[in-house]
C-alpha cells in the first residue's frame, strides 16, 4: 500500500510550485507527521473554468473506453495515510469512519438550518420546466435560496423521502452533500420574481409566468388538504464549477493530484452505493464548488441528487434492472441471444411489495459483490478488497436503531412501508458485512490501554466477532524491532498465542516496534491473514503510525 505522502503546494504568486511536504521531515518508511489526518488540498487557487459535462459522452466513455484491463494489475488507492485511512480533505470528512456518531448527529445530518422559512411567500427566481424532474428555485424570507422538487402523482413520498434519507446516510459516511429538507407548500404561497427566467422547449429564454408554475403543480402529487409535499435543497456555498469525473484529475485545479479512480473514498463508495442502491452514482450527480474569494479559494467536491436510490427512480419506482445490470452489458445480451430467449435474467423474476413510497427495493436477491450502477463507474470498477474493507468498517457501525432513526427523517406516512425499508436496509447491511469481512483478518480500532511502561497494552476489536461471523477466535502474535530507515526487522519475542483482544507491549528501547497478528477461527479460515501494526515507541506516549493488512 502506497501511503499519502505528498501534496502540491501553490506558491510564488501566480506560479505553481510542486513541493513535497515530506522532504523536510526525515526519510524512512514513516515521517514525523504520520499518520496524516488532513490532506492539505485546500490551498488557494484561481477560480477554474466551469465544466460542462455531456451525459452521453460520460456514458460512452465509461461504458466502452475507461474499463480496467484484466491483464494489468490495478494499483492500490493513492490518497490513504499510513493507517490505510482517508484523511480529511476537500472530498471527504471522517465522521462515522473515526467514531460512532450520535443519533442526534445522524438525524441532523448536514443541515445547518431548519429548512426554508414559510413566514412569507416564497419568491420563484428560476424554473426548470424540462427534464424528468421539473421544479423551480425559490428565495425564502431569510433570503436563502432552495431548489424545489416534487413527488410524481402516483408515488407520493417516493422521491422526496428518498432524497432526504440517502443524503443523511452519505453525510454520515463522510461525503460533502447539500442540506435537504422535506416541506409542504401551497400554490398561492408562491410569487414569481420579475427576473425569473426559463428556457423553453426550443431553447429560447423567456420570463416565467403563472402557467409555467401551474403546469409543474399538475405533474406533482398533492395532499387532500391542498398542500404539495416537496424536497427543498439549500443552495451550496460558493460558485458552481461543474461536476467532477470518477477518473483522471481536473487540470485547472493544482490541488487535485490523485487520479479520481485511485481515490479510496470514491472506490469504496461502491459499497455504500450498493447498500442504498444508489445506481445513479455518476459524474452528472456531482458538483465542484469554488469556496472563498477569487484567488484565495479552493474547490470543494460534493455529491448531489439522491432521488434515484433505494427503490426510487425519481419519477417512478426503480427499474428491476437497477443495481443488477448496466444499461448496456454484453454478457447477458449474448447469453439471451444464444439461447433464443430461453435463458432469462434472474432479476426479472424478483417480487417487490406494493409500497408506493418505497418503490422497488429488496434485500433477498441482493448480492453486494454483483451490484452495479446505471453504467460502469471508473472508480467503482477499480475497487480492491482493501477499499471495500475501509467502507465495510463504516457500514458495520450503523446499528438497527441508527438505520431506523435516519429512515424516520423521510417522514414516510405508511408505517408498514417505513418498517419494510428499515428491515431491507438491515438485511442489505448484513449481507455486505458477511461478504467482505470473511475475506480478511478483521482486526481494527487499535489503541493503547494502561499506563506507558510495564502495564501498556495494545488493544483491538475483532469486527468479525462483533458482527457474529464466528463464535470464538484466538490470536497468534510476534513483536519486532523495526528500523525505520532500512525497514529491517528483528524479533523481540517468539510467536505467542493469546485468547485476549489486547497484547502486552514489550519493554524495548527501539524507536519503532511492530507486531504481527493472525487470527484463528474454525468458521473463518481467511482470518489467518496477517495484520501488522507499527508503533512509534515513545516511552511517554507511544503512537500507532502504521497498519498494513494482507489481502
Amino acid at each position: 500500500m502506497q501511503p499519502l505522502k505528498h501534496r502540491l503546494a501553490v506558491a510564488l504568486g501566480m506560479g505553481v510550485l510542486m513541493v513535497s511536504l515530506g522532504l523536510s521531515q526525515g526519510s524512512g518508511k514513516f515521517r514525523s507527521d504520520d499518520p496524516l489526518q488532513v490532506d492539505p488540498d485546500q490551498l488557494p487557487i484561481p477560480p477554474p473554468e466551469p465544466v460542462r459535462l455531456s451525459q452521453i459522452f460520460d456514458f460512452l466513455k465509461s461504458t466502452y473506453s475507461n474499463r480496467p484491463d484484466d491483464k494489468t494489475p490495478i494499483p492500490p488507492a493513492e490518497n490513504v495515510n499510513t493507517l490505510g485511512e482517508v484523511p480529511d480533505s476537500s472530498w471527504f470528512t471522517n465522521r462515522m469512519s473515526r467514531r460512532v456518531m450520535t443519533l442526534e448527529e445522524l438525524v441532523r445530518g448536514p443541515n445547518q438550518v431548519d429548512g426554508p422559512d414559510q413566514s412569507k411567500p416564497w419568491v420563484i427566481i428560476a424554473v426548470k420546466s424540462e427534464g424528468i424532474t421539473p421544479g423551480f428555485t425559490i428565495r425564502d424570507a431569510r433570503d436563502d435560496v432552495y431548489f424545489i422538487k416534487f413527488d410524481p402523482p402516483k408515488y407520493p413520498q417516493l422521491a422526496t423521502s428518498t432524497e432526504v434519507i440517502v443524503t443523511k446516510f452519505f453525510y454520515a459516511f463522510g461525503y460533502h452533500v447539500p442540506e435537504n429538507f422535506l416541506s409542504r407548500i401551497r400554490r398561492d404561497h408562491l410569487q414569481i420574481s420579475p427576473e425569473a427566467r426559463l428556457e423553453d422547449s426550443e431553447g429560447k429564454e423567456r420570463a416565467v409566468n403563472d402557467g409555467d408554475i401551474d403546469r409543474i403543480f399538475k405533474m406533482a402529487y398533492q395532499l387532500p388538504d391542498g398542500t404539495t409535499p416537496v424536497v427543498a435543497s439549500r443552495l451550496l456555498e460558493g460558485i458552481p464549477m461543474g461536476p467532477f469525473t470518477y477518473d483522471g484529475t481536473r487540470s485547472d485545479d493544482p490541488n487535485d493530484i490523485f487520479p479520481h479512480q485511485h481515490r479510496r473514498e470514491l472506490r469504496g463508495m461502491r459499497v455504500f452505493a450498493a447498500w442504498l442502491n444508489h445506481d445513479d452514482s455518476r459524474s452528472i450527480n456531482s458538483l465542484d464548488m469554488y469556496l472563498g474569494s477569487p484567488g484565495e479559494g479552493h474547490l470543494g467536491h460534493y455529491l448531489i441528487d439522491f432521488g434515484s436510490a433505494l427503490g426510487s427512480g425519481s419519477i417512478k419506482p426503480q427499474s428491476p434492472r437497477a443495481g443488477n445490470e448496466y444499461i448496456i452489458e454484453a454478457a447477458p445480451i449474448v447469453k439471451a441471444g444464444l439461447t433464443l430467449g430461453i435463458w432469462d435474467r434472474p432479476w426479472r423474476h424478483v417480487k417487490y411489495p406494493d409500497y408506493p413510497a418505497i418503490g422497488r427495493f429488496e434485500g433477498d436477491f441482493f448480492q453486494p459483490q454483483l451490484w452495479k450502477p446505471e453504467y460502469p463507474n471508473p472508480a467503482f470498477e477499480r475497487m480492491q478488497l482493501e477499499d471495500a474493507f475501509w467502507a465495510t468498517r463504516i457500514v458495520l457501525r450503523f446499528t438497527d436503531e441508527m438505520i431506523r432513526a435516519i429512515v424516520d427523517t423521510g417522514q414516510i406516512s405508511d408505517p408498514q412501508a417505513s418498517d419494510y425499508l428499515v428491515e431491507t436496509l438491515i438485511k442489505r447491511r448484513d449481507k455486505i458485512i458477511r461478504y467482505y469481512l470473511p475475506q480478511m483478518n478483521p482486526l481494527d480500532e487499535f489503541r493503547f490501554t494502561g499506563e506507558p511502561g510495564l502495564s501498556s497494552r495494545l488493544a483491538f476489536k475483532n469486527l468479525g466477532l462483533e458482527a457474529g461471523l464466528a463464535s470464538a477466535s484466538s490470536y497468534r502474535y510476534q513483536w519486532f524491532r523495526f528500523d525505520n530507515a532500512s525497514q529491517g526487522m528483528e524479533p523481540v519475542t517468539e510467536i505467542r498465542p493469546s485468547t485476549e483482544s489486547s497484547l502486552a507491549v514489550p519493554q524495548d528501547p527501539a524507536a519503532y516496534l511492530m507486531v504481527r497478528i493472525t487470527t484463528s477461527s474454525q468458521e473463518q479460515p481467511q482470518w489467518k491473514k496477517k495484520v501488522e501494526v507499527f508503533i512509534r515507541n515513545d516511552s511517554q506516549r507511544p503512537t500507532i503510525v502504521g497498519i498494513e493488512r494482507e489481502f
